[in-house]
C-alpha cells in the first residue's frame, strides 16, 4: 500500500540488478573517521545507523584511486587491497539493515596540493586550482593509464569486499575527470583533449573498466555535475549531452547529479539561506536527456515534503542527502511514520564542514552523536530516576534537560528570560541565519513531549535549589558579552581596567545587542576581536536594519574562521552588497563618541571613525557563579555539572554535546 503522505518517496525502485527499498539515498561525504587510509569501526557504526533507520542506498565517502589524490592523511585508499576486509565488515552491517552500499572511487586532480602526498598534483593541463593554487604536473599518457587502472583496481576491491556497486566519481565538483571534460581546464591537443569525444574518452574507458571488473550483477553509477557554475565551465545543456554520451554504451545503471567546482564551493555544500532544492532544475534537464536511466538528485533537500515534490515533478528518481542525514540518522524512519515534525533539521550551519576543516571527524551543530555513534549509543532509561534541575535555557541546558527527561529523570529547566534558546535564538535574528532557530525549535518540540517542567522568567537561586532537594544540578547559565575593549593583542590588559570609553551608554557587546535589540543611531562601528561568525552575524543584523556599518578588526581579514565552513566569500559578498565597509589591521584605542580611535597594528598610524554607537565583538565571560556557590555541596552528594558557555564560552555544538554528556552521566 502506498505511503499516505509520501507515496513516491517510499516506493521501491529497481537499480540495476538490485532493488532499493525506497527513494532515499545517502550521498558520499568526507567523515575523517579514516585511520591509516582504511575504513574503521566508526565507519561501520556511522553507516549502519543510517541504514537501520531506513535509508535505501548509501554511497560511502570518496576514496582515492591513486597516491596523487591525497588532500590529507585522513583519506581512504580504494586501490589498497587492505580495504577489502574493511568493505566486507561495513557491507555485512549495512546489508543486515536492508540498505544497498556503494563505493565511490575518485581523484581530485588539481583540486589539492602535494603537502600530504609528497608527490606532484596531476591534472590534464597546467591550470592551478583557485583554492590550492599549486601548479599541477601535466599528465602523460602513462599517467592516464595509471589512473584508469587505479579505477579498475578500486572496482575489483569493491567487488571482492561484497559491496552492491560502484559510483564512479570525479566528473563533478571540478575533480580530475571534470577537468578532462571541461574546456576551461582541458587544454590538451592529444587524444584526450579538444573535441567532446576526446574529452570524454578517459571517462568512458573508466566506466567500461569498472563494469568489466564488477560484472553484470553489481550496480555501476556515475556522479556528474549538472552545472559547473563558473565562466567557461560546463552548463546544464553541456552536461545533459555528456550524460547521454555516458549512458549510451550501456554500462551505467544510474547517474547522480550535483553542481559546482572549487571556484564556487557554495554550489556544492551551501550554507543557509540557499534555496532548498536549488540544483534540481539542472538535474531535471539531465534526466530528460537519459530517459530510462535512474537519476539521483541533491541540493539542500532537507524535508520529506521537498523530497516527495522533487520526485513527483520528475526532477529525479532518487533524492540524496548528506547533511540532513548527518543531522538526523532517523530522517527516513521518522518521515515514514508520519513523524516529519520530529526530524532534527539540517540548519545549513556547515559545522560538519568546519569540523573536517579542523581535521576532526564529521560532526553536527546539534546532533552530538554524528560521527560518534559508538560513544553515544541509543539513550536508555536510568536505573534510578533522580530529581534534576537544569539552570539555563540555552542550547546546552535544553539538550541536558531533554536527554535527562528521556532517561526518566524528573527534570525542571529554569530560564531567567522569557524564551528558550540563548544565543542561538539571538543569532537567528540575522536574515541569513534564520534557519538556525531550528536548533531551538526542535529542542523545544522534543522537550514538550517529555514530562520535563520548563520555568521561564525564573532565577534559580542556591536557596531555591536546596529547598527543592535536587539530586543533580546542571549549570548552563551561559555567558555575558565582554565590552572591555581589549583583544588578544593585549593579554595583560584582559582582566584589568577597561579601554577608555567602552563603558559608555552607546557601547554594546554583540550579545547585548542581539538579545536586547536597542535603538541605535545611523552610524555604527562594529569592532571584531574574534574573527568568527559572531562579527559577520552582527554586521548583517545591523545592516539589515538600515545602519551604516563600519566593520573593523585587528586581524588581517574579516571573520577568517568562515573559511572552515567554506562560506566566507558568500558572506563577504552579501555584507558588501548590504553596504558594510571593512577595515583590517586596526587596533581599537579609545571611544569618545562620536569619534572612535584606532591604531594600525603594523605601522602604528592613528586614524578615527565617526560613529553614533559601537558594538564590540570580543567574546563572552562565563557566568559560573552559581556553580561555584554550589560546589561545596558535591561533598554532600549533589551531582553537579557545569556545561556550555558557563564552562567556557565557545560554540553551540560544544554546548549541546556537553549537555548530552552531562545528562547521560546522571
Amino acid at each position: 500500500m502506498p505511503h499516505s503522505r509520501y507515496p513516491t518517496l517510499f516506493s521501491p525502485m529497481r537499480l540495476g540488478s538490485r532493488t532499493a527499498r525506497n527513494r532515499t539515498w545517502m550521498s558520499a561525504h568526507a567523515t575523517l573517521l579514516v585511520k591509516d587510509h582504511l575504513f574503521t569501526d566508526a565507519h561501520i557504526a556511522y553507516y549502519a545507523e543510517r541504514a537501520r533507520h531506513g535509508v535505501a542506498v548509501i554511497t560511502m565517502e570518496a576514496m582515492a584511486v591513486h597516491e596523487t589524490s591525497l588532500p590529507y592523511r585522513g583519506k581512504a585508499l580504494a586501490f589498497d587491497p587492505r580495504m577489502v576486509p574493511q568493505f566486507q565488515k561495513i557491507a555485512d552491517a549495512v546489508h543486515k539493515e536492508g540498505a544497498l552500499l556503494l563505493a565511490q572511487p575518485w581523484h581530485r586532480g588539481r583540486e589539492t596540493n602535494s603537502v600530504a602526498s609528497g608527490v606532484p598534483v596531476w591534472a590534464p593541463s597546467a591550470v592551478p586550482c583557485a583554492v590550492y593554487r599549486e601548479m599541477p604536473h601535466v599528465m602523460t599518457v602513462a599517467d592516464i593509464d595509471a589512473i584508469r587502472e587505479g579505477y579498475r583496481l578500486s572496482a575489483r576491491h569493491a567487488r571482492d569486499g561484497g559491496l552492491d556497486g560502484v559510483e564512479v566519481h570525479s566528473m563533478s565538483h571540478g575533480y580530475l575527470l571534470n577537468q578532462f571534460l571541461s574546456p576551461a581546464t582541458n587544454h590538451r591537443n592529444d587524444a584526450f583533449g579538444g573535441s567532446l569525444e576526446n574529452r570524454l574518452r578517459l571517462v568512458l574507458e573508466i566506466i567500461q573498466a569498472t563494469r568489466e571488473e564488477v560484472g553484470p550483477d553489481m550496480i555501476v553509477g556515475a556522479r556528474i555535475n549538472g552545472d559547473d557554475g563558473h565562466e567557461g565551465g560546463l552548463d546544464p545543456d553541456a552536461w545533459a549531452e555528456i550524460a547521454a554520451a555516458m549512458v549510451a554504451p550501456g554500462h551505467l545503471d544510474y547517474i547522480s547529479v550535483t553542481q559546482g567546482t572549487y571556484l564556487n564551493r557554495m554550489l556544492i555544500y551551501p550554507t543557509s539561506p540557499e534555496k532548498h532544492g536549488f540544483q534540481l532544475d539542472a538535474t531535471h534537464k539531465v534526466r530528460a536527456a537519459i530517459p530510462g536511466t535512474p537519476v539521483v538528485g541533491v541540493g539542500r533537500i532537507v524535508a520529506p515534503e521537498e523530497a516527495e515534490a522533487a520526485l513527483v515533478r520528475g526532477d529525479c528518481d532518487f533524492t540524496a542527502m548528506a547533511r540532513a542525514l548527518i543531522a538526523d540518522p532517523e530522517w527516513v524512519a521518522k518521515a515514514e511514520r508520519d513523524g516529519a515534525d520530529d526530524i532534527r533539521p539540517c540548519v545549513g550551519a556547515n559545522w560538519c564542514m568546519s569540523s573536517i576543516f579542523a581535521q576532526a571527524p564529521v560532526a553536527c551543530i546539534h546532533n552530538p552523536a554524528a560521527g560518534r555513534e559508538i560513544d553515544f549509543p541509543k539513550i536508555t532509561r536510568a536505573a534510578a530516576p533522580k530529581k534534576v534541575a537544569v539552570v539555563g535555557g540555552g542550547p546546552a541546558g535544553m539538550r541536558a534537560a531533554l536527554t535527562a527527561a528521556q532517561r526518566g529523570h524528573a527534570v525542571t529547566l529554569y530560564e531567567r528570560g522569557h524564551e528558550l534558546g540563548g544565543q542561538v535564538r539571538y543569532w537567528s535574528r540575522a536574515p541569513s541565519r534564520g534557519e538556525l532557530v531550528g536548533v531551538v525549535t526542535w529542542l523545544e518540540g522534543q522537550l514538550a513531549k517529555t514530562d520535563a517542567t520548563v520555568k521561564l522568567q525564573t532565577i534559580a537561586t542556591p536557596e531555591m535549589l536546596a529547598a527543592e532537594k535536587y539530586d543533580a544540578v546542571v549549570v548552563a547559565t551561559g555567558a555575558s558579552g565582554l565590552r572591555h575593549g581589549w583583544t588578544p593583542l593585549r593579554p595583560a590588559n584582559w582582566n584589568g581596567a577597561p579601554l577608555q570609553g567602552t563603558d559608555g551608554p552607546n557601547v554594546f557587546s554583540y550579545i547585548d545587542l542581539l538579545r536586547d535589540q536597542p535603538t541605535l543611531g545611523k552610524r555604527v562601528v562594529l569592532y571584531d576581536g574574534l574573527g568568527g561568525r559572531q562579527g559577520a552575524v552582527t554586521a548583517e543584523y545591523l545592516a539589515a536594519r538600515g545602519h551604516a556599518v563600519e566593520f573593523i578588526t585587528w586581524l588581517g581579514q574579516p571573520a577568517p574562521d568562515l573559511a572552515s565552513s567554506r562560506d566566507w566569500a558568500k558572506t563577504y559578498g552579501m555584507l558588501k552588497r548590504m553596504g558594510v565597509r571593512f577595515t583590517t589591521d586596526a587596533e581599537l584605542t579609545s571611544i569618545e563618541l562620536p569619534s572612535v580611535s584606532f591604531r594600525d597594528v603594523y605601522t602604528k598610524d592613528v586614524f578615527v571613525h565617526d560613529a553614533d554607537a559601537v558594538v564590540l565583538v570580543l567574546g563572552g565571560k562565563a557566568e559560573d557563579a552559581l556553580f561555584h556557590t554550589l560546589l561545596p555541596r558535591r561533598a554532600e552528594g549533589l551531582a553537579l555539572h557545569l556545561i556550555g558557555d558557563a564552562l567556557a564560552p565557545r560554540r553551540a555544538d560544544s554546548a549541546i554535546r556537553e549537555g548530552e554528556i552531562a545528562a547521560r552521566a546522571i
